[in-house]
């Protein structure tokens, strides 16, 4: 067995595997835009609901890190949220440096209007459920590798 090689140089754009991601991630959040819409959310809104309502409370150094957002992107995204009524951030009585954030009532009765986000745009991606799997499979590791 000899050494894999890596793919040829290209300076052509659609040899671009940069341009590739891209393309697919601009196209899935244009998919998302009009149900997101109907939510009064955002794309990163609607991730960062996705977090809190799968953690409950939720450190926001961990959400950051969830997410891979820094704190200056997204502090704004918390406000913003906060001043629509859907998360709370307090900090916690034990330890005053530490910043939570929980979805309030208003929030967590939204995730049952959102629960048909996924089954839409999974039908929208035309793909199989293995399909689906071995592609979201590939992007971590890609994404792993070059972390």
């Amino acid at each position: 067995m000899g050494e894999e090689k890596a793919p040829a140089a290209s300076m052509v754009l659609d040899d671009q595997m940069c341009f590739a991601l891209y393309s697919a991630s601009r196209a899935v959040t244009a998919a998302y835009r009009p149900l997101l819409e109907k939510l009064g959310l955002t794309y990163p809104q609607y991730l960062v609901m996705l977090a809190v309502w799968e953690r409950g409370e939720v450190p926001m150094k961990e959400l950051g890190t969830v997410l891979g957002l820094e704190y200056g992107t997204l502090s704004p995204l918390l406000k913003r949220l906060e001043t629509s009524g859907l998360v709370r951030r307090e900090r916690r009585p034990d330890d005053e440096r530490l910043v939570v954030v929980t979805a309030t009532e208003k929030g967590a009765a939204l995730r049952a209007r959102a629960e048909q986000v996924p089954a839409t745009i999974g039908r929208a991606y035309g793909m199989t459920a293995e399909e689906a799997d071995r592609l979201r499979r590939q992007l971590r590791e890609l994404t792993d590798r070059l972390s």
